[in-house]
């Protein structure tokens, strides 16, 4: 017996009704800080003071001058400023899959940039990802995290950016491809991965720690770089902080797991790493994380940079063994004693390599002969078994300017073949890391190529 068509087509809408619902509870995101269980309150009802905005040192003088604390916490400048531009005047580009974004102008110019911008259109670009014109903005801006801000904090972010010189630029059209470019659907994506609400306090936390959630989640967006993503392109349920991929370095776990997230870091040791962008024994800042220290971090305040270590400190450890770029640590004297008893060992090109164009700077025994920020001995990169930062290291040099100045490292990918860069990383991880890695010239040609 048939079933009548009227019949069929409502069978048809309840299974993809069903469906739609089993994807919302499997994909949709936890609240940033449920994890720590506890009664979250709204801000007005919160007894512990306040955990937004600027510190006191600075929340008593003008507006601008609060703003300027926080777009700096927020890390504005890394996304809307294009290599070789203007700070805040946008062009930078983000390759997709699908094309390219580029970050917009938010410069006070009144054609190019923000200028015409009033305070409800600042507000709702950054609480609910939708631009003056009306559009939804693509979730590269990470309004999702900005949400969680305050309003008066949000407007104060606008108040330094229109003391800024106005800068005319107008940086080039999204390229994205059919349906991404349908910015309607992100209507969709927003009820599945954006909270849409203000931060709450956890009332059975520390003032420190609701202060370190505050920054770590709402302001400093470190999901969106640490957590990987799912076939939705939403933060990935149930990975958080976890690690992920950007721009071909490895953002790493950064849980409470001891052996393959920071819980056996101490809180000086993350304290030092967030705000100068080394923890001895541990690691040196490059790449993605070195612009971040470098733009946002190194400028908080002392108490501001133990709220976020408290805070990360209390994130679930999660312990991945399948992570290709996950680190085990031994301690920095193991490192040396290896290091000092390979160093006669066969001239082989990863050897030779070594002592052409490291060993003068990074030292036979990894001590980093002229800075702490070039030892190896105990750090993480030469701890990952796929050498994933050290190769983008190699390839595109590091720089990171400090409050005692700046260091760097050369860039060598021109100056080394595919096959000599794969010796010298298999040579480096296995004479300072726990495992040597087996990085292929193919793999490095791959790296090199953004892939």
């Amino acid at each position: 017996m048939r079933l009548p068509r009227k019949l069929l087509a409502l069978a048809l809408v309840v299974l993809v009704l069903a469906i739609a619902a089993v994807g919302w509870l499997g994909l949709r995101p936890h609240g940033p800080t449920d994890f720590a269980g506890g009664a979250l309150v709204e801000l007005a009802d919160y007894r512990g003071g306040d955990p937004t905005g600027a510190p006191l040192s600075i929340a008593g003088t003008d507006m601008v001058a609060r703003g300027e604390y926080l777009t700096r916490a927020a890390d504005c400048i890394a996304c809307h400023t294009a290599p070789g531009g203007k700070p805040f005047a946008g062009g930078m580009a983000f390759p997709l899959p699908f094309g390219s974004l580029y970050s917009t102008n938010i410069t006070p110019d009144k054609n190019t940039g923000i200028g015409a911008w009033s305070d409800e259109d600042f507000v709702k670009a950054l609480h609910e990802g939708v631009g003056r014109d009306g559009k939804h903005l693509y979730p590269a801006f990470p309004y999702t995290s900005y949400t969680l801000m305050t309003r008066s904090d949000v407007l104060a972010v606008k108040a330094y950016l229109f003391s800024l010189k106005p800068v005319r630029n107008r940086p080039p059209a999204s390229d994205i491809s059919f349906p991404f470019n349908q910015r309607y659907l992100i209507w969709f994506w927003n009820r599945l991965f954006s909270p849409g609400q203000r931060f709450q306090p956890n009332t059975g936390q520390t003032p420190e720690w609701n202060r370190g959630a505050y920054l770590v989640e709402a302001l400093g967006h470190c999901g969106e770089c640490h957590t990987p993503r799912n076939l939705l392109y939403g933060l990935s349920s149930g990975r958080k902080f976890a690690g992920a991929m950007i721009n071909g370095w490895k953002a790493y776990n950064i849980t409470s797991d001891p052996a393959w997230g920071i819980g056996a870091w101490s809180d000086a040791q993350l304290a030092d790493y967030l705000s100068s962008g080394h923890a001895e024994e541990r690691s040196s800042a490059a790449g993605p994380m070195g612009e971040a220290v470098e733009n946002s971090l190194r400028f908080l305040s002392e108490d501001d940079v133990r709220a976020m270590a408290a805070y990360l400190k209390s994130v679930p450890a999660i312990h991945d063994s399948t992570d290709v770029a996950a680190v085990q640590t031994p301690s920095a004297k193991g490192h040396a004693a290896k290091a000092v008893g390979s160093a006669g060992s066969g001239q082989s090109l990863g050897l030779r390599v070594f002592e052409g164009a490291c060993s003068s700077c990074h030292s036979f025994d990894g001590s980093g002969a002229v800075s702490v920020y070039a030892s190896l001995a105990g750090n993480r990169t030469v701890n990952d078994a796929a050498a994933v930062n050290a190769t983008q290291a190699i390839l595109q040099g590091a720089r990171l300017r400090t409050a005692h100045g700046e260091v760097f490292m050369s860039t060598f990918g021109t100056a080394y073949s595919d096959a000599e860069i794969a010796a010298v990383l298999n040579y480096v991880t296995g004479r300072f890391g726990a495992n040597t890695s087996a990085v292929t010239p193919d793999e490095v040609a791959k790296r090199r190529q953004g892939r």
